[in-house]
């Protein structure tokens, strides 16, 4: 949904919806004590993710709309994967006074689980975007909700 809201959206919304509903996520399922870190690097993954795609290639055509969410989706996940990685490696080396080693290892064990949940979200929200910037274009509220920080008045 994060890759869905940032693309369509932009990258206030993206932002919003990574920090807060993410956080959310933790806080209400048991992993409060993750939910600074998943403020930060899922805010950052959804702000990213819209600039990307909005400021990218030019947008005014199908593929130029296709190539930004792409590039969005990228540096969105990379920052995602790579704030994880970091964060889990120092608070798990800083939660049991290990050496920083112990939390790399323990953080490369949930790499191919961040992986796997920005692939499926590229797979998913790409599409999902494009579909839903289309059918907005068709509704009145489109120029309010999308076009001002996508379009530049002439």
């Amino acid at each position: 949904m994060i890759f869905t809201t940032a693309l369509t959206f932009g990258p206030v919304i993206g932002g919003i919806s990574g920090a807060v509903g993410s956080s959310l996520s933790d806080l209400l399922g048991g992993f409060g004590i993750f939910a600074p870190f998943t403020f930060v690097v899922k805010g950052l993954e959804g702000f990213l993710a819209g600039l990307i795609s909005q400021r990218g290639f030019t947008r005014r055509t199908s593929l130029g709309r296709v190539i930004g969410s792409v590039l969005g989706w990228i540096i969105g996940s990379v920052v995602m994967v790579g704030g994880y990685f970091l964060a889990e490696s120092f608070f798990i080396a800083l939660v049991f006074g290990s050496s920083e080693f112990t939390g790399i290892a323990a953080a490369s064990s949930e790499l191919p689980f961040n992986i796997l949940q920005v692939v499926a979200g590229g797979l998913v929200g790409i599409p999902l975007s494009l579909g839903l910037r289309h059918l907005l274009k068709q509704t009145p509220y489109y120029h309010k909700l999308v076009a001002p920080a996508t379009s530049k008045k002439i």
